[in-house]
């Protein structure tokens, strides 16, 4: 797999960790191995400007995602596809506000939004009840089995 992390954020991201972390959701999805991930840290103005242009909503936020080839999940049976899976524009300052809330820290929160971000490049959504029970319980599914190992 290819992660490419840009981190112009203008904060202290653990490029590592964060790599790392990536490419495990993405072997636990069964994404292709040669796959392309492109993650991106920026600051507050950079998302918002972001934010307004695709998603046409008002200030920053804190991940977008920019699925390119639409793959999919891997089927245990099935050789999955090959391609770009997409871009990642992520903003360390909203998930430092964000961790603190939820009393969990920075660094976990950086985790959840990545892991969300790729889960949104496969395909996953949260609009629907059903679909936000799917798609977070992978997340936290996901999370939790990082964490353990």
């Amino acid at each position: 797999m290819t992660i490419e992390i840009i981190d112009e954020s203008g904060q202290a991201l653990d490029v590592k960790h964060l790599a790392a972390l990536s490419r495990f959701v993405m072997d636990q999805m069964r994404v292709h191995p040669q796959a392309e991930l492109c993650i991106k840290a920026v600051d507050e103005a950079t998302i918002a400007e972001l934010n307004e242009q695709w998603m046409e909503k008002e200030g920053p936020t804190d991940v977008l995602a920019f699925p390119m080839d639409e793959l999919r999940p891997g089927l245990v049976n099935e050789e999955p596809e090959e391609g770009v899976l997409g871009d990642l524009v992520l903003c360390p300052t909203i998930a430092a506000a964000q961790g603190e809330t939820a009393g969990h820290g920075t660094l976990a929160e950086i985790e959840l939004l990545t892991t969300h971000g790729i889960l949104h490049l496969l395909g996953y959504d949260h609009a629907e009840p059903e679909e936000h029970r799917e798609m977070f319980g992978l997340q936290d599914t996901l999370l939790a089995q990082w964490r353990a190992r």
